[in-house]
């Protein structure tokens, strides 16, 4: 649905996107993190067409975004930046106004939206009434409106409490569900991103430096938490045995490719020494980006 491949964005002197290549598969949710200024929006800026890129190709629902616009983003939603609204209107009288820029909009199509994103019943209330939670939702109507295959969402969860975020969360997930939408999602809130996206690109500077599934994040390493009485003795005597590869953290250790749990514990109860816990120890995907980040081990 989304394909970008070798590109790249000056602003000026500045690099914002550099060489940068990634591809959305239909049907999936697709996380793009990286933290304030690594481009995430300057990269969404130009699959909208917002944005010119200096170099490389830039595809949406197959069409080349920069040459052929109009047919690239006929079949896209997105929430993008800040939504503006007028606030002395109502919530309905926006959306009317809003999708008149494109393409008068059925009746039928405005109430079917708002019922989908839980604002039945305050589509009359004027948009300065509105808590930010309402707002969001009333931005993802506007998104949803022209029935997209493709739907961009940038920082949808920004702002909202907690009960807010869990309501965007379950309806996004229906969006995919439901109505089988290809969903290009970027967040901060990484938690979110955890519990929505199949798969992932984290940017850095401008430059891609993963892509890959949700499971690659876990699989990279086989990390084990390990409680014994001699951490440091443990470590130096498995490393001896070539048993484990990597240590950090004074309890963690990274196995050999093809060794189990069953041979750590063998070898250091025949060196003697006490085992009270070995487990696997599944790392988040907050840890996963900030050790990206950070290039820590």
């Amino acid at each position: 649905m989304i394909s970008l491949k070798n590109v790249r964005k000056m602003f000026g002197q500045r690099l914002a996107v550099d060489d940068l290549s990634l591809e959305v598969p239909r049907g999936e949710i697709y996380g793009l993190l990286g933290h304030n200024g690594a481009g995430k929006s300057t990269a969404i800026g130009m699959m909208l067409g917002q944005v010119w890129a200096s170099g490389g190709d830039v595809r949406v629902c197959g069409y080349e975004v920069t040459g052929n616009r109009r047919r690239a983003l006929q079949n896209v939603g997105a929430i993008f930046e800040s939504p503006a609204f007028y606030d002395y209107l109502s919530g309905w009288r926006n959306l009317e106004i809003l999708s008149s820029y494109t393409a008068a909009t059925p009746r039928r199509r405005i109430q079917e939206v708002i019922e989908w994103v839980g604002l039945k019943g305050r589509e009359d209330s004027k948009v300065r009434t509105y808590s930010h939670g309402m707002r969001a939702r009333l931005a993802l109507a506007q998104a949803l409106l022209p029935n997209p295959q493709l739907l961009i969402l940038d920082e949808p969860s920004d702002g909202l409490d907690p009960q807010g975020i869990h309501e965007m969360r379950q309806t996004i997930l229906r969006l995919k569900k439901e109505l089988g939408l290809t969903i290009l999602l970027s967040s901060h809130y990484l938690s979110e991103v955890e519990q929505l996206c199949d798969r992932i690109a984290v940017l850095n500077q401008g430059k891609k430096v993963f892509e890959g599934t949700l499971a690659e994040t876990k699989q990279r390493e086989q990390w084990v938490r390990l409680n014994v009485g001699d951490f440091e003795a443990a470590v130096r005597d498995l490393r001896q045995a070539k048993l484990i590869q990597d240590q950090r953290d004074g309890s963690l250790v990274a196995l050999a490719e093809g060794i189990g749990t069953d041979k750590i514990v063998r070898r250091l109860v025949e060196q003697g020494m006490p085992v009270y816990e070995i487990a696997k120890a599944e790392e988040t995907l907050e840890q996963f980006y900030l050790r990206l980040m950070t290039g820590a081990k």
